[in-house]
C-alpha cells in the first residue's frame, strides 16, 4: 500500500477542514435561527466586545435555504441536481488524485481540493438535511433528528445559506431609464462557506493556474 504523499495530506487537510467549518456553520444556523431571520454579524461582534458605536450594515447572517446551485440558482430537478453533483465530485476527486501523483504545484492542489470540498459540503445538505432536520419556518427553529422525522426524503434536502454582504444598498436615480427609483444592492447573493470555497478555488485556478490545469487535464485524459 502506497503512503500518502505530503501533497496528498495537504489536500485531505483542506477538504476535511473546509467540510468541518462549513457543516458547523450550517448546523448552528439551521438549529439556531428562524427561516429568513437576519442578524447584523458586525453588530453581534460589537455586542460581544462591548463596543458602543453604531455597527456598519454590510455583513449579515441571513438564514435562507435553496434547492439549487451555488448562490441560490435553481435550474434543474432536485434529484437530478444532487446526482449530478455527486458525479461531478467523483470526477473532481479522480482528477485530484491524478494531479497529486503527477506532483503538481501545491497551490494548484489546494485549489482543486477547495472546489471538491465545497461541492461535497453542499452535497451533504442535499442528501441528508431533509432526513435529519425538521422544517425551518418563520415560527419554528429546526431541531436535529426530530421524533416526527425530517422534512424530506434522502436526496431532497435544501442547502443552507447564510452569508449576505449588501456592501452597497441604495436606489437608482429617478432620471435613469427602466431602473429609475428601483432598489440597487451590491452584493445581493446569499451564500455559504462551501460556495465560497468553490468560488475561491475556481477563481484562483483561472488567475494563477489556468495553463497548469489545461496541461494537467490533457495529460491525465490522454493517459486514461
Amino acid at each position: 500500500m502506497k503512503k500518502v504523499s505530503s501533497k496528498g495530506w495537504i489536500a485531505l487537510i483542506v477538504i476535511f477542514s473546509t467540510l468541518i467549518i462549513d457543516q458547523v456553520i450550517k448546523v448552528a444556523v439551521k438549529t439556531g435561527m428562524y427561516w429568513h431571520e437576519s442578524i447584523n454579524a458586525i453588530g453581534w461582534l460589537y455586542d460581544k466586545l462591548g463596543i458602543q458605536t453604531e455597527p456598519p450594515t454590510w455583513f449579515y447572517i441571513y438564514f435562507v435555504e435553496n434547492s439549487g446551485m451555488a448562490f441560490g440558482m435553481e435550474i434543474m430537478g432536485k434529484l437530478f441536481l444532487t446526482s449530478f453533483r455527486i458525479v461531478a465530485v467523483g470526477l473532481i476527486g479522480w482528477l485530484l488524485w491524478k494531479f497529486i501523483h503527477q506532483n503538481l504545484k501545491t497551490g494548484f492542489i489546494v485549489c482543486i481540493a477547495l472546489v471538491m470540498a465545497g461541492a461535497l459540503g453542499n452535497i451533504i445538505d442535499s442528501v441528508f438535511y431533509g432526513v435529519i432536520f425538521n422544517e425551518s419556518t418563520h415560527y419554528q427553529i429546526a431541531s436535529f433528528m426530530p421524533a416526527e422525522g425530517g422534512y424530506a426524503p434522502f436526496f431532497y434536502g435544501k442547502v443552507v445559506d447564510m452569508f449576505y454582504f449588501p456592501i452597497i444598498d441604495t436606489y437608482w436615480p429617478e432620471w435613469m431609464p427602466w431602473v429609475g427609483g428601483d432598489r440597487f444592492i451590491f452584493f445581493s447573493p446569499i451564500f455559504n462557506f462551501a460556495d465560497a470555497a468553490i468560488s475561491c478555488g475556481f477563481i484562483a485556478l483561472l488567475l494563477f493556474y489556468n495553463k497548469e490545469f489545461s496541461e494537467a487535464y490533457h495529460s491525465v485524459t490522454k493517459k486514461s
